[in-house]
């Protein structure tokens, strides 16, 4: 019956696609913005058993430019055991010409692995195409049959900027007998919307004309302005292992048992280890203990290998080898923690710059990253196991302000990993500036970072001195450096701080005004280029709160006093707060800067008010300052 079944289908699809592309044929309002335009994105699902389902794929892609072509990427990813049939591909021309055909014989078979992959059972089907010319349309079908049953795909319309759809349906087919959860989450800003059509046999989900979303400044994912379709079977099955997924309790229980519970094994070297480390004091201290330990001995290797890669490596293979991915890396924490007698929960979490939490009322398999958390009486301890140089219970910018699946052994609880406020995600400059006549400065500082600028500065280190210097000269390149050094860079890992010193001297920093200088207020700050837009068309999102707080403090040349100083200022909004002050002491001139920005999801309404706001900023930052001579 199978087998009719895929015949038919195929059949239905070659008929469907008895066609020709013309670039001529794509509506106006799909070619803005759109680097490559989706004509069609079919996709049947069937589902004839707890361990047997099939896909048909078949899309069409016109790619209208250079920068598309990543949006027509002729390529299969599977697993070992999936059977791959009907591979079929058609390229045509601008008028909808026929160029060439493909089969599945043109494809090359290579491990997926992406740098930092070292174990893995993922492999690719990849059709290597160089085009000749623009525009250029891609017709590609495939079928795929699995026995994993529990990661249906999503249904959205396209997952990048700049890429339009004329016509995208999914149709699921459940022969299984198995209860099929579905749900709709419509799009917020009313981008676009999904048609759905039931019946006992099928269900039909369908987007037609969705225009490209422009890769604007500020700009949400665009998951978190098109509409989507969620799945989920209440039985599933996943490399032999069947389960339920009813709720988020069902749901843990079986992953506790079935994924983690096999590989959360101790062994006498372990047990070893931990008594090595002869630990006293309080749990926080314990855990900081054996944390950096775990840090100093291991690294980050990505190994998708175990259950569909989502079984951890053993914590012992981790302990011999020095290695593993974030699974196996938790693993070996969390082993750790409990040879010290201290609880601690794996924790599944969607890593994004952009937060993306887990729908508590719809429970399925997701996630893409593990943290653990250990429960004190002062609050929750978060260990990021993945990173030699992270600091003890700190999250970065990629893990805060959004929610985990905390596995436990009688269910999955959904909890929030820590916001930090605007003071928390905070840079702290001290600067001596000495102005000199030939309008170069010479110039000492202080630099500190928390909180998620403190995740920004840790690439300093793992820099050589010189690296280090043209990082700086790069990052601060309102300045004309003439010469720069970076001193006594700091990761204090207890206590998630970044700091360094700085000695620079940089020209062109003032300008002569006959017998008088002038120069700005603010010597390093953002030259953003904030632009309005009367016709912004999507919401815009600032995705962290952060804090800068500068105390610059001036010499003026012999012979020179300072004439004119700008009033103090204060700017207050809705999206945060700047403050200039100023005070004269003699020849000295103190200068304190501090801007806050407050994290959110604002409406385009409120686009240009933003932008205006964050002008304004950086004018008061080029406040001018005169010194004359006397």
């Amino acid at each position: 019956m199978m087998k009719i079944f895929c015949i038919g289908a195929l059949s239905i699809a070659s008929l469907y696609f008895a066609q020709n592309f013309p670039v001529s044929a794509i509506p106006e309002n799909l070619k803005k913005n759109a680097n490559a335009v989706i004509r069609k994105d079919f996709t049947t699902i069937q589902i004839n058993s707890i361990n047997d389902i099939k896909y048909q794929y078949t899309t069409v892609t016109t790619v209208l430019n250079k920068d598309g072509d990543e949006k027509a990427v002729i390529a299969i990813p599977y697993e070992k055991g999936d059977n791959i049939s009907d591979v079929k591909v058609t390229l045509y021309d601008e008028s909808g010409k026929k160029i060439k055909s493909y089969s599945k014989s043109d494809f090359g078979d290579f491990a997926n692995n992406n740098q930092g992959t070292f174990y893995s059972n993922s492999r690719v089907l990849a059709l290597a195409y160089t085009p000749t010319q623009y525009p250029y349309t891609v017709e590609f079908s495939y079928q795929i049959g699995e026995e994993n049953t529990v990661f249906l795909p999503d249904f959205i319309p396209f997952r990048s900027t700049n890429i339009s759809l004329e016509e995208a349906q999914m149709k699921i087919i459940n022969k299984s007998g198995i209860e099929l959860k579905s749900k709709t989450y419509p799009s917020k800003y009313n981008y676009a919307s999904v048609v759905e059509s039931d019946n006992t046999a099928e269900k039909i989900y369908t987007y037609k004309n969705v225009p490209a979303i422009d890769d604007a400044f500020l700009l949400p994912q665009p998951v978190k302005i098109l509409p989507k379709v969620s799945f989920a079977l209440t039985k599933f099955n996943l490399e032999g292992k069947q389960g339920t997924i009813n709720n988020w309790k069902d749901f843990g229980s079986w992953y506790y048992k079935n994924i983690l519970e096999p590989v959360f094994v101790s062994t006498p070297a372990i047990k070893a280890e931990v008594a090595s480390l002869n630990l006293q004091g309080t749990k926080e201290e314990k855990v900081r203990k054996i944390y950096q330990y775990m840090q100093s001995k291991t690294r980050y290797i990505f190994v998708a290998l175990g259950i569909g890669g989502w079984q951890p490596m053993l914590p012992d293979e981790v302990q011999k080898k020095g290695y593993g991915d974030c699974k196996g890396l938790s693993t070996y924490m969390k082993t750790l923690l409990d040879e010290a007698g201290i609880p601690s929960y794996y924790c599944k979490i969607n890593s994004d710059s952009s937060p993306i939490s887990f729908d508590k009322d719809f429970p399925k398999m997701g996630g893409n990253h593990i943290i653990l958390m250990v429960p004190t009486e002062k609050g929750n301890i978060w260990l990021e196991n993945t990173s030699q140089q992270i600091a003890f219970n700190h999250l970065s910018y990629s893990t805060t302000d959004r929610n985990v699946l905390t596995v436990k052994q009688d269910g999955i609880d959904i909890i929030d990993t820590p916001s930090y406020p605007a003071e928390q995600n905070k840079e702290k400059q001290v600067l001596k500036i000495k102005l000199n006549e030939d309008n170069s400065i010479l110039g000492e500082g202080s630099f500190s970072y928390t909180g998620s600028q403190y995740d920004h500065n840790l690439a300093f280190t793992n820099m050589q001195p010189k690296e280090r210097n043209e990082t700086v000269k790069s990052l601060f390149d309102v300045l004309h450096f003439d010469k720069v050094e970076m001193k006594n860079f700091l990761n204090d890992k207890d206590n998630a701080i970044a700091k360094y010193d700085l000695d620079f001297k940089a020209n062109n920093y003032s300008k002569n005004a006959g017998n008088s200088i002038i120069f700005r207020a603010v010597p390093i700050y953002s030259n953003t280029v904030y632009k309005t837009d009367e016709n912004r068309e999507l919401p815009f999102e600032l995705r962290q709160s952060f804090e800068d707080e500068y105390e610059i403090s001036y010499t003026v040349p012999k012979n020179y006093k300072l004439d004119e100083i700008p009033e103090n200022v204060t700017v207050s909004s809705e999206f945060g707060t700047y403050k200039l002050n100023f005070v004269k002491n003699g020849d000295e001139l103190k200068v304190s800067r501090t801007i806050k920005i407050n994290r959110g999801l604002y409406p385009k309404e409120k686009y240009n008010d933003y932008i205006n706001f964050r002008k304004k900023t950086l004018n008061l930052d080029n406040s001018k300052i005169l010194i004359s001579k006397i």
